[in-house]
């Protein structure tokens, strides 16, 4: 069995700066969630450090996200070649939120809710590799016409089924994130994603290669037996 991973807390200070709030703006939409419409509900805090409060990080972040707040709706993004490429923080400014790890916390906390990056570059060195992800601002303009204000984001279309893949292949056949997550057992690219994101698969840290052209060009690809490798860890845990 795979262990579970722990929320990441976070107090209203964290919360706050986050948000581009304060830390009694954070505070006054727990303490005045009675009286908030249904759906709207701040939600609980699921520990405490001495007297301060502590939120799972992820659902707060998630309650913004549908939440949809003035500030974004109203935001005129500045005016760009729809092919021109942002990084996460740019990407974040571009749609209007104050705090540039906006995007970069949808992709890691909330897999399937913000739009796949159009270019993942390998940067970096052997010894200390990283990724940068890049979003086309044509993806970016899309994800802002069908945000959500609240709950699902209205028109998106389910995302497609993972491809069937056989285990018993070419082990050196490179696959990319959708065949690995099938052969990981997970129901998603996203939720595959997000747990490569946070390290649960560490033998996938490594890439054996890059997609060369069209829309997968620079997405990371592994090999079935590195993949295999990886279910074996996982199966153990």
């Amino acid at each position: 069995m795979t262990s579970r991973r722990e929320p990441r807390l976070a107090d209203a200070a964290e919360i706050a700066a986050e948000q581009g709030l304060t830390p009694a703006r954070i505070t006054g939409l727990y303490t005045g969630r009675a009286e908030n419409a249904v759906g709207e509900t701040f939600p609980e805090p699921v520990d405490k450090r001495g007297r301060a409060r502590l939120w799972d990080h992820a659902e707060v972040t998630e309650w913004f996200a549908h939440r949809a707040p003035a500030r974004l709706t109203e935001h005129a993004p500045p005016s760009l070649d729809p092919e021109t490429l942002l990084n996460a923080a740019d990407a974040s400014r571009y749609l209007g939120y104050k705090n540039a790890n906006q995007v970069t916390t949808f992709v890691r906390d909330h897999p399937g809710y913000f739009p796949e990056p159009d270019v993942v570059e390998e940067k970096g060195t052997v010894e200390s590799p990283y990724r940068r992800q890049l979003w086309k601002v044509r993806t970016l303009q899309e994800w802002m016409a069908t945000r959500p204000g609240r709950g699902r984001r209205a028109g998106v279309k389910e995302a497609p089924p993972l491809p069937d893949v056989p285990v018993d292949g070419d082990p050196d056949e490179l696959l990319g994130a959708s065949q690995a997550a099938t052969l990981l057992g997970y129901k998603s690219v996203g939720s595959f994603s997000s747990s490569l994101s946070q390290g649960n698969l560490p033998l996938l840290q490594t890439t054996d290669g890059v997609a060369e052209e069209g829309r997968q060009k620079g997405r990371r690809r592994w090999t079935r037996r590195r993949i295999l490798q990886q279910a074996a860890q996982r199966s153990k845990k």
